[in-house]
């Protein structure tokens, strides 16, 4: 499920809403300052997060030096804020321009009244692309994590829902059966499901994928959907290429399925990790668009064929 980003790195709901009014009032110069010193103490004052991201960073550039991965840090936490100056600043007449790679694949998969289950993830802004699918019309459903006592994260569920988009949310120590069965019940009416593949939320059923050369547990519940609906899947990936400009890409759709009921956690393992694979690459080419800030990487990881010995033993 999607997790709500985070207000410009945890700010309180008063005082969002006060540097986005004094933004408008004075520009948006008032924004990018505000916020270059909000991502810099973040990046000074939490230094187990900056491990995290280290780490991440040394996995996907492994001949790189520490300073590097440590300057790959850095630009990540003031990219971020990018997300909310284009959430704020560009709507209406000033919307951001799209150019879309792919997008004749979920075209088609709407005409034919399929469904259609669409992987996001943490690279680049996922809430643009919620609503650029939502402005073409499309009945969407999206699946959000519910944080206790969350302020910005409810200011941005109240927008996606005028705008027409379905929210189904689930909280931290939440695992109901009921959200699966009202997914499945809108892919079955030829609507758009759309999730995270690259975060755990709550107490989700999760399968472990070689990324990097390291393990790493993904959600399930996009493959397990897309296998017993029957709708195809898609990697869905929306990308920063300067001010008010986006470049959204959909790989072509593919079906999980399983010959028996016994092969049926494979075909979700082996789903995740077409998935990873393709979210491995994409975290190359964009790496400073990789807003994901919780810990990510497992250990050291086996072959994939030896990982998926170990998940089925785990099973």
């Amino acid at each position: 499920m999607i997790p709500a980003c985070k207000g410009v790195f945890f700010m309180k709901k008063c005082l969002y809403k006060q540097v986005i009014y004094f933004s408008q009032l004075f520009g948006r110069w008032f924004f990018h300052i505000f916020a270059w010193f909000v991502a810099a103490g973040y990046f000074l004052f939490f230094p187990l997060r900056v491990a995290a991201g280290v780490k991440f960073y040394r996995a996907l550039f492994p001949e790189q030096s520490f300073v590097r991965h440590l300057l790959c840090v850095w630009r990540q936490y003031h990219n971020f804020t990018n997300v909310f100056l284009d959430r704020f600043f560009y709507e209406g007449e000033d919307a951001a321009d799209f150019t879309k790679e792919g997008w004749e694949y979920l075209q088609q998969a709407m005409a034919g009244k399929s469904g259609a289950v669409i992987v996001m993830s943490h690279v680049g802004n996922w809430e643009l692309a919620v609503q650029k699918l939502n402005l073409q019309g499309l009945p969407i459903m999206l699946y959000l994590g519910k944080k206790h006592k969350e302020q910005i994260e409810r200011i941005q569920k109240e927008a996606l829902t005028k705008s027409g988009v379905k929210i189904v949310t689930t909280a931290v120590d939440e695992s109901s059966p009921f959200a699966m069965i009202e997914g499945l019940n809108f892919l079955r009416a030829g609507g758009i499901v759309s999730l995270t593949g690259d975060r755990l939320w709550g107490n989700q059923r999760s399968v472990t994928v070689e990324f990097l050369g390291h393990e790493a547990h993904l959600p399930d519940i996009p493959h397990v959907l897309a296998m017993m609906s029957g709708a195809p899947l898609f990697h869905f990936f929306i990308f920063r290429t300067g001010a008010k400009k986006y470049h959204v890409v959909i790989s072509r759709g593919r079906y999980v399925k399983a010959d028996s009921r016994s092969d049926r956690h494979r075909a979700v393992w082996e789903s995740a990790q077409i998935y990873a694979d393709d979210l491995a690459k994409v975290a190359r080419e964009h790496y400073d668009e990789w807003y994901h800030f919780e810990p990510f990487l497992g250990q050291k990881s086996p072959t994939q064929k030896n990982l998926w010995v170990a998940e089925k033993k785990k099973n």
